[in-house]
């Protein structure tokens, strides 16, 4: 049995010290703010030193988060982060930028990385194309399901991390763009603002479908995967990741206790289900519902509930009459006074009335202590909840429980290990001569020798026994340890004080700890940053791209003088005739792969080669491995959903394989000029004109909320039938569009343009610009590439590129400022 690990979050020191002392194997963490969770108060990297002697004193292991994409001006902070990790000997970083990646095993050949979710790893495929550089783990993507993480788990050695607990990120970790885009606050640096947690009208061919109450048709409810924890075992799991930073103590001691014992309970041999306290205890501490998210299938029905996008806590039961201080109400959970309680009316533009409970009645009398079940009377707090807003049908919700807090907070209020750790120590002496103990940590394998300051005298009335040397060495109440066993090599009667065994004890215990508290090695090696690419060449008779999604697109694009078509289809058994139409013009075209590549999928990418396209547009890592791994002739270009938003991983992608990349959409304008400045520009290809493609999921809103079924196989494709957008709160309609695999994209709903800044990247080299077209009639498709080749060919401004266009004058995600060097 390969060993299980238990992986707990923690955002300050009490939540550090709830996962160790609830029984977590590691610990994950952010330090200041390079990491996916910045509002989380995090550690500084002073603490590291002390942080790792902490865990490591209780034997867990520690890993900090640096699952982020690392901008080019920041490669030196990064590489100072990198190197007091080290230092501080941290077990592992947990790293989502490739170039980061390349910079960590520059540094050091054996520091230990993990491959973050924000790594979008779905596949095989893509496990092995991280093999190179030796990862200890890899953190699946969210959507993977148990079938999926078998397949992989069976053709890799590699440990794989599942998350089974916690908040659900509807779009695929690594490609969402939209709370950057839509309030500058970018979910690929740690800072999302949960734009999928808002509410949207479903719009349906041109017409708004009414919903009822729900509303927040984006956000999932939380993954809640307890009573699978024996058959993710037996999938390959080797890391049971549970999610919450940003969550409280009180949450991480009582999540983190739930999986250690249903982990233990399965290592035993023994059967365990959860029972309804322990599921209503975990919907206490945070719930927005539970499910099992795609472990067990695509279930559109089942992921999203859609009336309310924030923690609920327990379901207590509907309002059945309301009563002149209070409510009538059914229980179907336990409830008490003193009990944070909510009323939900499924109006979620309202205000919610919610406070304590004040009272418990029964038949008009008052009840003491906890009601489980049944009719009961609940009476809030005088000033809590305004009543004459309460209706009948109201759902109740308990939302707090104080006596699960105190009981919870009591886990970690005083420092105390989750278990013992077994010693063995081993006594030599004879009279006249000091004893000699040797203390073994049998948990490290650390050993100490301790001996006595005083000479062992021979014994008169009673020497020294194996019991007596157990008795006074097993005193280890108060430490981490406690005695195992103790051989005894002693030469005849001798007597030693007590006084003096005691303090080898205490002598021993420290010694062993501060062993343990020792920072780990790693080799670590001197890099230079500096990049061979500064020497830049104006780049002359740029090529200009048009990535087009109809065949109508197609068509209006191969009768322009664009370089090169892409065609990006929701369904790419249409690829053939793109194909087609591109060599009736003689005008090469390039085919784009989906975002995602999961297990079961090569057939799509195979479809894609035989149609014979000149380039492929490769859009994940596992399409990246795909191809790279057999001799083609195709072009390889990497898209921008690779992220790569620094030199270092712009060399790491063409040096295995690709001819060119395009850079992530995360980058402003200065911070693609830095990138532009110390890369290979010739093998750049930037867009400079889309609607930008926001959230990427899963989760199919067509499926969800326009049939009957739960996934792809029984929904009836209403996709084929009808168009959908999202209409935001100021009015905005977002097109929702599937490609072949049912993952719906949502594009922003105005297109942008990078135009204004074309005279810079041709300064810097950069030669293959590409325009990305969504619904745009050929009319259309021929203005905008006309507008770019007047552009690119100085004969018209970027300004009134954008401004003909009505476009937002916007390049990525946040315009930036360029700031002259």
């Amino acid at each position: 049995m390969r060993k299980i690990e238990l992986l707990a979050p923690a955002g300050d020191w009490d939540c550090l010290r709830a996962a160790v002392a609830n029984g977590a194997d590691a610990v994950y963490f952010g330090v200041d703010k390079y990491n996916a969770r910045v509002r989380a108060k995090n550690f500084r990297m002073e603490e590291l030193k002390d942080v790792m002697a902490y865990l490591h004193k209780y034997n867990v292991r520690g890993y900090v988060t640096f699952n982020i994409l690392v901008f080019e001006n920041e490669l030196e902070e990064a590489k100072q982060l990198v190197e007091a990790c080290i230092d501080a000997g941290v077990d592992a970083l947990i790293v989502q930028d490739l170039g980061l990646v390349k910079l960590i095993r520059d540094l050091s050949p054996d520091f230990p990385i993990h491959g973050s979710t924000q790594m979008t790893v779905t596949s095989p495929e893509a496990v092995e194309f991280l093999k190179p550089y030796h990862l200890e783990v890899v953190v699946l993507g969210r959507e993977n399901n148990l079938t999926h993480i078998q397949k992989i788990a069976e053709k890799t050695n590699v440990p794989l991390e599942v998350f089974v607990h916690g908040a659900l990120c509807v779009s695929y970790s690594g490609q969402c763009l939209t709370s950057e885009m839509w309030g500058g606050r970018s979910a690929n640096r740690g800072e999302c603002a949960q734009a999928c947690r808002l509410p949207y009208d479903l719009i349906v061919d041109g017409e708004q479908k009414e919903m009822g109450n729900v509303a927040y048709l984006l956000s999932p409810k939380d993954l809640a995967a307890l009573d699978l924890v024996p058959e993710l075992i037996e999938a390959g799991v080797s890391t049971f990741k549970i999610e919450g930073r940003l969550k409280s103590p009180e949450y991480v001691a009582n999540v983190v206790s739930k999986y250690r014992k249903a982990i233990d309970e399965y290592l035993a041999g023994r059967h365990y289900t959860p029972s309804t306290e322990e599921i209503r205890e975990l919907q206490q501490s945070f719930s927005r519902g539970f499910t099992h998210g795609f472990l067990k299938g695509t279930n559109n029905k089942q992921l999203v509930d859609g009336t309310f996008p924030k923690s609920r806590g327990v379901f207590l039961g509907t309002v059945k009459k309301v009563l002149k201080d209070g409510v009538l109400c059914e229980l179907q959970a336990p409830l008490k006074r003193g009990d944070g309680i909510v009323f939900d009316a499924g109006r979620p533009e309202e205000k919610e009335e919610g406070g304590r409970v004040y009272d418990l009645r029964k038949h008009g009398k008052k009840v003491e202590g906890e009601v489980e079940k049944g009719l009961v009377e609940i009476v809030p707090g005088r000033h809590d909840v305004n009543l004459t807003r309460v209706r009948v049908g109201d759902r109740i919700w308990k939302t707090s429980d104080q006596e699960l807090d105190r009981r919870l907070r009591k886990t970690f209020e005083t420092e105390r290990p989750y278990q013992l750790f077994p010693l063995t120590v081993h006594v030599y002496g004879e009279a006249g001569k000091p004893l000699i103990s040797t203390w073994r940590d049998e948990t490290t394998g650390n050993e100490v020798i301790v001996q006595s300051e005083q000479m062992l005298d021979v014994a008169q009335k009673r020497p020294l026994t194996l019991d007596f040397i157990k008795e006074q060495f097993g005193r280890l109440g108060g430490t981490i340890f406690e005695l195992q066993d103790v051989y005894m090599h002693i030469t005849g009667n001798v007597i030693l004080p007590v006084k003096e065994l005691n303090r080898i004890r205490r002598q021993a215990v420290e010694q062993l700890i501060e062993k343990r508290q020792r920072p780990r090695l790693y080799i670590k090696q001197a890099v230079d940053l500096t990049s061979s690419y500064r020497q830049k060449q104006r780049a002359e008779k740029p090529s200009l791209m048009a990535l087009c999604r109809t065949l109508e697109q197609v068509e209006a694009a191969c009768d322009t003088d664009v370089e090169m078509v892409y065609a990006d289809f929701e369904f790419t058994t249409d690829y053939p005739k793109a194909v087609q139409i591109a060599r009736a013009t003689n005008k090469p075209i390039a085919l784009a792969t989906p975002r995602i590549h999961m297990p079961g999928e090569n057939g799509i990418l195979r479809g894609i080669l035989k149609a014979e396209p000149d380039a492929i547009l490769v859009r994940s890592l596992g399409a990246v491995q795909y191809y790279t791994n057999q001799s083609i002739e195709q072009t390889l270009i990497g898209d921008f959903s690779l992220n790569i938003s620094n030199h270092l991983a712009a060399q790491l992608f063409l040096s295995r394989g690709l001819d060119r990349i395009t850079p992530s959409y995360d980058l402003n304008i200065q911070q693609m000029i830095d990138l532009l400045e110390a890369a290979p520009t010739e093998h750049m290809e930037i867009v400079i004109h889309q609607h930008l493609p926001m959230f990427h999921t899963e989760h199919c809103v067509y499926c969800t909320f326009l049939s009957e079924g739960t996934d792809f196989t029984n929904c009836g494709r209403p996709c084929e039938k009808h168009r959908v957008s999202l209409r935001d709160r100021i009015g905005m309609l977002h097109p929702v569009r599937v490609d072949i695999g049912c993952r719906n994209t949502v594009y922003n709903a105005i297109e942008q343009s990078g135009a204004e800044y074309i005279p810079h990247f041709l300064s810097l080299g950069v030669r293959s610009y590409r325009v990305e077209f969504l619904e745009e009639s050929a009319k259309k498709v021929e203005e905008v590439i006309t507008l770019y080749r007047e552009a690119l060919e100085g004969k018209r401004s970027g300004t009134s590129v954008w401004r003909t266009l009505k476009a937002i004058n916007q390049l990525g995600v946040t315009r930036g400022q360029l700031i002259k060097k």
